[in-house]
């Protein structure tokens, strides 16, 4: 036998005398068999450095222990947590990722989707764009009997389980942290309203205003598009430049906290004891930003290890008409851009 060519199954069986499914059963171990064909044929496979094609088993399956990801960006810090954990929940399950990024455009998440539909991923965990409404391509893929699981940026219109993180109740402790410091005129630099966690955000800001007797001024809030750093920085300018400008900021994301904490040094501002500052999403960055960023953590790694877990149950369960919403918590992290004392 050529030894530099991998050796299969058949290739056993020819050399031991025995019939392929005979080899197939002794190397997984059937009770059916004697001990000592089992002790044979382990015995050559393992002299041989025999692998077995998984790939050809589960697709006699009808399966290929692969899940489809989809994010807007992998280069994010929050989805670069969420990969992790995901990545790591399926291996200890015995499953793979196959990985795509929509670069938060829904042309590209249609694209991305079909490219894993055709892979024959068995199912997929999707953080839908900016752009995503409708749902036709996410819903192809329940067609076909393969589970959805969504989670942070979510589709109502996709009938399919959904993992996010108490957006509002993050903004209201980080707004209500703030008014607790003695701020009073607070801005938020929001996301775009049609997007489901910017909305939540925005809202639980408003709610700790009412709460704590503080009225919203429209122009304090100000939506970011593509939620960027440069954003951060051209409405901070344009805020403090105002007639009326806020004395703390609550920023959709810690990227955008970024940019308005650069155009407050640039502009000679003292952070924290001019104005306060808080972002979302407790980036690696916070950490190590001047004064430190106080920040929301999202839990990025539990989120992308629940959804894996969340999706690996529905294959199991084969119930694809789960519909449930799971809601993680979240934990404001108070550093020195938001502290007086």
């Amino acid at each position: 036998m050529n030894e530099k060519r991998k050796i299969t199954l058949k290739d056993i069986a020819k050399e031991l005398k025995l019939s392929p499914s005979t080899v197939s059963r002794a190397l997984n171990g059937y009770p059916s068999l004697s001990e000592e064909t089992i002790q044979l044929v382990k015995e050559y496979a393992a002299k041989h450095q025999y692998v077995p094609n998984t790939m050809a088993v589960n697709f006699r399956k009808n399966r290929t222990s692969i899940l489809g990801m989809i994010v807007p960006q992998i280069v994010h810090h929050f989805f670069s947590t969420t990969i992790s954990g995901a990545l790591e929940a399926a291996k200890k399950r015995g499953y793979s990722i196959l990985l795509a990024q929509s670069y938060d455009h829904l042309k590209e998440e249609v694209l991305a989707s079909q490219y894993l539909l055709g892979m024959g991923v068995d199912g997929l965990i999707i953080s839908v764009s900016n752009e995503t409404k409708e749902a036709e391509h996410l819903q192809a893929f329940l067609d076909e009997g393969k589970a959805v699981v969504q989670f942070d940026k979510i589709t109502e219109s996709l009938p399919s389980p959904k993992l996010v993180v108490d957006d509002f109740e993050g903004a209201y402790q980080a707004t209500a942290h703030l008014i607790r410091e003695g701020y009073r005129k607070i801005a938020h630099l929001s996301g775009r309203m049609d997007v489901k966690n910017a909305e939540q955000r925005f809202l639980g800001y408003k709610k700790a205003l009412e709460d704590h007797g503080l009225a919203l001024q429209e122009e304090w809030v100000k939506p970011c598009f593509d939620i960027t750093e440069e954003e951060g920085f051209s409405f901070t300018k344009a805020l403090m430049e105002s007639q009326n400008p806020p004395d703390a900021l609550f920023c959709i994301t810690d990227l955008v906290a970024l940019g308005a904490m650069n155009y407050l040094k640039s502009a000679n501002y003292s952070i924290p004891s001019q104005v306060g500052l808080v972002g979302f999403s407790n980036w690696m960055l916070s950490e190590f930003t001047s004064p430190t960023l106080s920040s929301v953590d999202q839990f990025g790694e539990e989120m992308g290890a629940k959804a894996v877990e969340m999706l690996i149950e529905q294959l199991q369960n084969t119930d694809f008409n789960n519909t449930e919403t799971v809601q993680l918590k979240t934990k404001l992290l108070v550093r020195g851009s938001s502290t007086k004392s």
